[in-house]
């Protein structure tokens, strides 16, 4: 795995653009680390022990990229692959693997997302579609907020016919604390344009069910 140090930063596994970059900024990392020795000291552990002696920087690395996120322009990914042409047909990008940290416990929640447009006058490289949602659920972030922040960005961008999202996932702060539910799945869905008629839904969501590969 190469690395290379700039202006403070350490980038390692870079890739093109926008893809996932582990990117950590050295102050940071210095910084989060003493506050993760901290909590190791409150819940009871010692820090100094051969277990744990470098635990409180491998999080602090860990949280930088959980979160890098935050680093990234949606719209600018999409802006990066986008290109004219006469389709409007529907297009989705289904079974999307979602990685996010739910703002309230920073516990995680894991799940897929689907996501459709319908072209007016551009298509955008498939693989964008996946790194926008990466670049939201990267993030601190309820599902709710996460679903229509990839809709509206979907809409903004491209101005298509219309955008569907829906996720799916299961929430760690359920399944590991409060309630304990091991198999409850919470899904959310936002709709624009063309979508929010019956028919064109009703076909998105058939879709989703069919094993088509």
């Amino acid at each position: 795995m190469a690395s290379e140090i700039h202006q403070g930063m350490v980038v390692e596994n870079k890739m093109d653009d926008y893809e996932k970059i582990d990117q950590y900024n050295l102050k940071k990392i210095e910084q989060l680390a003493g506050h993760y020795k901290e909590i190791l000291n409150l819940v009871g552990e010692d820090p100094t022990r051969e277990g744990l002696e470098k635990t409180p920087e491998r999080v602090a690395k860990a949280m930088q990229f959980l979160t890098h996120g935050y680093d990234l322009d949606p719209a600018a990914i999409l802006e990066s692959a986008r290109f004219k042409e006469d389709y409007k047909q529907m297009v989705i990008v289904k079974d999307i693997e979602i990685y996010s940290m739910c703002e309230h416990h920073m516990l995680p929640f894991v799940g897929k997302a689907h996501v459709a447009y319908i072209p007016r006058d551009y298509i955008v490289g498939l693989s964008k579609v996946p790194r926008v949602v990466d670049a939201y659920a990267r993030r601190l972030q309820v599902q709710e907020r996460l679903t229509t922040q990839i809709k509206e960005c979907m809409q903004k961008t491209l101005n298509p016919l219309g955008v569907a999202v829906v996720i799916e996932a299961h929430h760690y702060c359920m399944m590991m604390r409060g309630i304990q539910k091991q198999n409850s799945v919470t899904t959310t869905s936002d709709f624009t344009g063309a979508f929010l008629t019956e028919k064109t839904r009703a076909e998105f969501i058939h879709l989703l069910g069919s094993n088509l590969h």
